[in-house]
């Protein structure tokens, strides 16, 4: 028996060779692996880190409502490591960044999960049926690989794992993440910045030349020396206006660059609004400069919710019912919008709409905006 986060699950190492997750890239010295691409955004991209950690950490905040009481337990601790907003934000992470997210159940003595586990999905691969479905899983750890069964494959081992994905209309198995098309967008920025910071180290401005007017030719080791005192005592930051001794015969000739050649803050700034667009993240909240299509930093926060948080945590939350449904019948993991601070004024908005609605009953007015009648029961 294999020992799988502290349990025994009745599934065999296999040996296997496992393939990982592909996407070739030919976008010259942008990484095709996706390990690399997400150390290119997170450790080296200021930008699409925190796009990736505002769309994660907000879908890890929402707040639920969870039926049942063992249930919402769960989902409150799906493991001993990781809370609600943990568990969340790690499959919001996985789906955002790499268009596919896994979820393993530990079965409890009872027959029900009793913890959740969210595996990475890099080291997943799928494994078809002969007509072309989903049949297992295989994750692998190290050198070790393990075979999982899909939800829904009929292997009679409880639900299988719950596999979330995102569109992909050129694959039938492998959904498709945002980093896939930031990835061009955050090489470039952080070219940019690689060369922007070599433009300072060399005083922010171009070398000059110096021009030998005397006769003749400078000897080869004249030459040696001339450049070795240069790089020496005039280029970089800390020698920047450092005024220049020259010999006989020698004249400085100050170089410079086009407009288009210095213009390395617009490329800047260009890329990092095409990464916060790949991430579905207002520039506002980045703190991008040039951005007028919000008229205030609360309609921003609005729309990062209503057009990427949301839609993230929806797919989530409707893929787990689903799943959960195997152990509990009328399992339910809904998105309470009332709660969520950033949407208040919507709510605002719908309350005002529907209380000023005189043709509306009591009870008609309570449904539509998603109040239970067993609220007033003991008005």
């Amino acid at each position: 028996m294999f020992n799988w986060f502290g349990r025994k699950s009745g599934r065999p190492a296999l040996p296997r060779h496992v393939l990982g997750y592909g996407g070739a890239w030919d976008g010259g010295d942008v990484p095709a692996s996706y390990a690399a691409r997400v150390r290119e955004a997170l450790t080296r991209n200021p930008v699409a880190s925190r796009a990736i950690r505002l769309v994660a950490e907000s879908a890890g905040s929402a707040p639920l409502k969870v039926s049942g009481g063992a249930l919402a337990a769960l989902i409150a601790q799906p493991n001993p490591r990781e809370t609600r907003a943990g568990f969340l934000e790690g499959l919001a992470a996985h789906l955002l960044l790499h268009g596919n997210a896994y979820v393993d159940a530990a079965i409890g003595a009872g027959g029900r999960p009793a913890e959740l586990h969210a595996l990475r999905p890099d080291r997943v691969t799928v494994e078809g049926d002969a007509r072309g479905w989903p049949a297992a899983y295989l994750y692998r750890a190290g050198e070790t690989a393990v075979r999982l069964p899909a939800h829904g494959g009929g292997s009679g081992d409880g639900a299988g794992v719950l596999h979330i994905r995102m569109l992909n209309p050129t694959d039938d198995h492998y959904g498709l993440g945002c980093l896939a098309a930031a990835a061009g967008a955050v090489a470039t920025h952080n070219a940019a910045a690689a060369w922007n910071r070599a433009l300072l180290g060399n005083a922010a401005r171009p070398s000059g030349a110096l021009v030998f007017e005397g006769e003749g030719a400078l000897s080869p080791a004249q030459f040696e020396r001339l450049r070795a005192e240069m790089e020496a005592s005039f280029a970089g930051g800390a020698n920047a206006g450092r005024p220049m001794l020259l010999e006989g015969g020698l004249k400085w000739q100050a170089l410079s660059m086009t407009p288009a050649d210095m213009d390395f803050a617009g490329m800047h700034a260009a890329a990092a609004r095409d990464i916060a667009l790949a991430f579905g993240v207002p520039p506002m909240l980045l703190g991008l400069p040039g951005d007028n299509t919000y008229a205030n930093y609360s309609e921003a926060n609005r729309a990062l919710w209503r057009l990427t948080v949301l839609p993230l945590v929806s797919r989530i939350v409707e893929a787990l019912s689903g799943w959960l449904s195997h152990w509990w019948a009328d399992a339910v993991v809904a998105i309470d919008k009332d709660e969520i601070p950033a949407l208040s004024h919507d709510r605002e908005i719908l309350w005002a709409q529907v209380s000023a609605a005189d043709f509306l009953s009591g009870e008609e007015k309570r449904r539509l905006l998603g109040i239970d009648a067993e609220d007033f029961a003991h008005e």
